[in-house]
């Protein structure tokens, strides 16, 4: 049962939420750059299009295939920081969608924009991985990326098992995380 100071909460979330994604749909150089590479691929992501909404599990965001829709869990981010690099992420599978035509029940596609989110959004950052209790110096950032990659193409309804997606990353991981576009180059 949600007790009204449950309510409450989750109504500042979602106000902090919305407040933080119109500072960085201003201000965010990779947000906007993304948003800017969108359009110019054709695909124009109005800001109605970015939900902020309460989650129950413990996710930050997703990206709803099809719709051109990000959900920002906004019961879940810890920072603005946060809810930055969330964005990023799936703007990236926005941006895959939109310009690669990925078929999100193919696990292959879906490994594929998986490393490049990962590989592109900051979330495997050195600081993102120690906020999470994982420290490593050697190849840190590529074992993020195929850790993450590896974790979201397992809950695809497609995937039998982990062992599964583990292959399919191996797979599609040489030419996908060398893939940067839009950028130029990892940031």
């Amino acid at each position: 049962m949600v007790t009204p100071s449950d309510a409450a909460r989750t109504e500042r979330a979602v106000h902090r939420c919305e407040v933080n994604k119109k500072y960085l749909l201003t201000y965010s150089p990779t947000v906007t750059f993304l948003l800017h590479h969108l359009n110019l691929s054709g695909c124009k992501v109005p800001e109605r299009n970015l939900v902020c909404a309460p989650c129950t599990r413990f996710m930050a965001g997703g990206y709803v295939p099809g719709r051109g829709a990000v959900v920002l869990c906004a019961n879940n981010f810890y920072s603005r920081d946060h809810l930055e690099r969330t964005m990023c992420h799936e703007l990236m599978h926005l941006y895959d969608e939109c310009r690669f035509k990925v078929d999100w029940a193919n696990l292959r596609h879906q490994a594929c924009s998986e490393i490049r989110a990962n590989n592109l959004s900051g979330d495997c950052r050195y600081f993102s991985e120690l906020r999470r209790g994982i420290v490593s110096f050697a190849a840190q950032h590529q074992e993020c990326v195929r850790r993450r990659a590896i974790e979201s193409v397992t809950q695809n309804p497609n995937c039998p098992n982990e062992e599964t997606a583990r292959k399919v990353v191996n797979e599609v991981w040489e030419s996908c995380f060398k893939d940067t576009r839009p950028f130029d180059e990892i940031f």
